[in-house]
């Protein structure tokens, strides 16, 4: 993505660099990076600066999670323009950066979804950081939304095929207990960052696949085991394991706002980051949505399918800050970060993205005190909403 043609200034009241609150500083922007940031006072005289009059400057959001959004979903086209229309609908919600989501199909289908994500990064699209399969290696018994039919394990032919997509960033999340440790090693080695997801593993089990290769847990508490009085479970095991980076959906259906505020307190700092989990209808007038040939509809702010099972959220990554900061009662800083900072470490990103700092790429959001964006940047490109 070309940056603009000549440096700009962005000037705020109250600037987030990824660390603390800057007062009245404004943002140098030339190209696709931050060059400057500085007191407002000591923005350099001459330069095309727009002033944000309320409100916060923070680094843009970065899902890992996204299925879909502005009414169209990635299962059910999985092609450079669905991802387009994603990336609009949630840069609406601040996130600058997505990593589409493909739930459990078809080999056939994940070929597909590899091959939208390889074309829009080999034309240097910004704003897709790479690929999110989910599934389909799951525990049959922790399906929940995803279709029992495409559930199934991984042969020796998926092993090899995942492990050979070197120039894809690539998220799985998979059962730990339905695949070997030798086979979770070659995953991991390979360069895939493997999560666990839709899983009956035990705390053994779970801390064996970390020391094999396992890095993250997918939406934490939801379609795994819990803890109890004498097994700790896939939970526990995530919370209590200090490698495990944990996403979890705050949009007040998936996750009591309780058991945010505790695993919170028990992650280590940056080890537990927002993901929105977001379906077709986020950024979208559509109430309901095709998945796997049956209707997803929204009932009382959540998504559904015909058995009422939870199928997704109807939220982006600003509704998530917003529920962090003000329901769960997380300071915003964290908020923040949990929603840019602490995603961009887990794909590597940590050292260019995450941060309002010289040498950064300028991926930027704006929004106001009732967490309402007004502006976006990515990569320096401005986008009013």
């Amino acid at each position: 993505m070309p940056g603009p043609a000549k440096p700009f200034a962005l000037s705020a009241p109250a600037v987030f660099d990824g660390g603390s609150f800057l007062r009245d500083h404004c943002v140098v922007i030339e190209g696709d990076s931050i060059k400057h940031v500085l007191p407002t006072a000591d923005c350099p005289a001459g330069l095309e600066t727009l002033a944000l009059t309320k409100g916060t400057l923070a680094p843009g959001f970065i899902d890992l999670q996204v299925n879909g959004g502005g009414g169209v979903l990635f299962n059910n086209t999985p092609e450079r323009d669905t991802l387009r229309t994603m990336q609009a609908a949630h840069r609406c919600c601040g996130t600058t950066g997505i990593v589409p989501t493909l739930l459990s199909d078809t080999p056939e289908m994940q070929q597909r979804a590899v091959a939208a994500v390889r074309e829009a990064l080999q034309a240097g699209d910004a704003g897709i950081l790479g690929l999110h399969l989910e599934g389909p290696f799951f525990n049959p018994a922790r399906c929940g939304a995803h279709s029992t039919a495409m559930v199934r394990g991984p042969t020796d032919d998926d092993i090899a095929w995942l492990c050979s997509l070197q120039d894809v960033p690539l998220l799985l999340t998979l059962a730990p207990e339905q695949l070997s440790l030798e086979r979770l090693t070659l995953l991991a080695n390979s360069g895939i960052i493997v999560c666990a997801g839709h899983t009956q593993a035990n705390f053994e089990q779970m801390n064996a696949a970390c020391s094999a290769g396992l890095s993250g847990v997918t939406h934490l508490f939801n379609a795994m085991q819990a803890s109890s009085a004498r097994e700790p479970g896939t939970v526990g095991a995530a919370l209590g394991n200090d490698q495990l980076w944990a996403g979890i959906i705050a949009d007040g259906h998936h996750v009591h706002p309780e058991n945010i505020r505790q695993a919170h307190a028990a992650k280590p700092a940056g080890k537990l980051l927002l993901v929105s989990d977001a379906m077709a209808t986020v950024g979208s007038n559509e109430s309901a949505f095709e998945l796997y040939g049956e209707t997803i509809h929204a009932s009382n702010g959540c998504l559904v399918n015909a058995e009422g099972k939870l199928a997704g959220s109807a939220i982006g990554l600003i509704q998530a800050v917003a529920f962090a900061h003000s329901t769960v009662n997380l300071p915003l800083e964290e908020c923040l970060r949990m929603a840019s900072l602490y995603p961009a470490s887990v794909l590597g990103l940590q050292h260019k993205q995450g941060k309002i700092k010289p040498g950064y790429r300028a991926d930027l959001v704006h929004f106001d005190e009732q967490f309402t964006v007004h502006h976006t940047w990515l990569a320096g490109q401005h986008q009013q909403h």
